[in-house]
């Protein structure tokens, strides 16, 4: 089947950090988490607010979105109470079938807490074929969920790390199931929307906090083939591009989704996307809405062509801010 679009709008926020952390327990501190604990009181606390949040939302749920899609961090320091807190907060933004979550390295801050989170939000990440039920002993990622003329592919790069680290990875298994994946959807003629916490580029991240596992990646994206990678952890609104078999790739970052005003990294923002036409005739209008600067609404503040008339060119790896 090959699908023609008249007009599918999808959303994109990342790197939630709801707030503010619970009081935690003395074995729940001995642990990495007494390092998260500490940069959340000296920085986060600082600059991420739950009300900048509830503005975001509540702008981008009058732009009427198809989709909304959450590239991890819900939490900060993955204990038990966020982990169920962040599930209650993403049934009261919508249906699982309409919002689509992949984890992030927050929600896998200590071993084990990955798996419980994923459990806690099971129905918003799951494949369209999974059980209700998260059976534990199977890999979960990568994800494939339709939504009319989308494939949204769901990758995790989340995994506990040592102290003062915030890397992610991404293995040989995953890829090579990625890239079926994308095959398949590729000759379903859907638009193949890969979602990913880690900045799947070289430099695109510090050292402590980079993506192992980017070469895998690329060569899946190559091999596969797609037409959008969305990505979250850096905090930054970005554009990157990938190549692949059928064309460049754009990867889109955003910023985080409660930064407030006054912080040293850009204010929240989320992504619009608009697609229409039909496969090898995507038209994709990309619009960045934003915290206003003195934090008090939210703003269109950048508006991209990625595919249609005049088809977005750079050369690869350059990267563009978007401004």
């Amino acid at each position: 089947m090959r699908y023609v679009c008249a007009m599918f709008k999808f959303a994109h926020i990342s790197d939630i950090h709801l707030g503010p952390l619970p009081n935690l327990t003395l074995r729940e501190l001995f642990s990495k988490r007494i390092t998260g604990f500490v940069n959340w009181h000296r920085n986060r606390r600082k600059h991420l607010f739950v009300n900048t949040l509830d503005l975001l939302l509540s702008d981008l749920k009058t732009r009427e979105p198809d989709q909304l899609v959450i590239t991890g961090d819900l939490v900060n320091l993955a204990t038990k109470i966020e982990t169920r807190l962040a599930g209650e907060w993403l049934r009261t933004i919508g249906d699982p079938y309409d919002t689509t979550v992949v984890p992030g390295n927050h929600d896998a801050y200590v071993p084990g807490a990955h798996d419980k989170s994923v459990n806690e939000w099971y129905p918003f990440i799951k494949s369209d074929d999974d059980p209700a039920e998260w059976p534990e002993e199977d890999h979960i990622f990568p994800t494939l969920r339709r939504r009319g003329p989308l494939a949204i592919i769901g990758c995790s790069t989340s995994n506990a790390t040592l102290p003062f680290s915030a890397s992610g990875y991404y293995g040989s298994r995953q890829a090579r199931e990625t890239v079926n994946l994308l095959k398949k959807a590729g000759d379903e003629g859907l638009f193949r929307v890969v979602l990913i916490h880690h900045p799947p580029i070289r430099g695109a991240a510090s050292s402590h906090k980079r993506m192992l596992g980017i070469r895998r990646f690329a060569a899946a994206i190559s091999t596969g083939g797609a037409e959008l990678v969305l990505h979250g952890h850096t905090h930054l609104n970005t554009l990157y591009w990938l190549r692949s078999h059928s064309g460049n790739v754009p990867v889109v970052g955003i910023a985080s989704a409660s930064q407030g005003p006054g912080g040293h990294k850009p204010r929240a923002a989320y992504n619009l996307f608009t697609l229409s036409g039909e496969a090898g005739a995507w038209n994709l209008l990309c619009e960045r809405y934003g915290l206003t600067e003195w934090g008090d609404g939210v703003a269109l503040d950048n508006s991209r062509l990625l595919y249609g008339e005049e088809p977005a060119t750079m050369s690869i790896p350059q990267v563009a801010r978007m401004l």
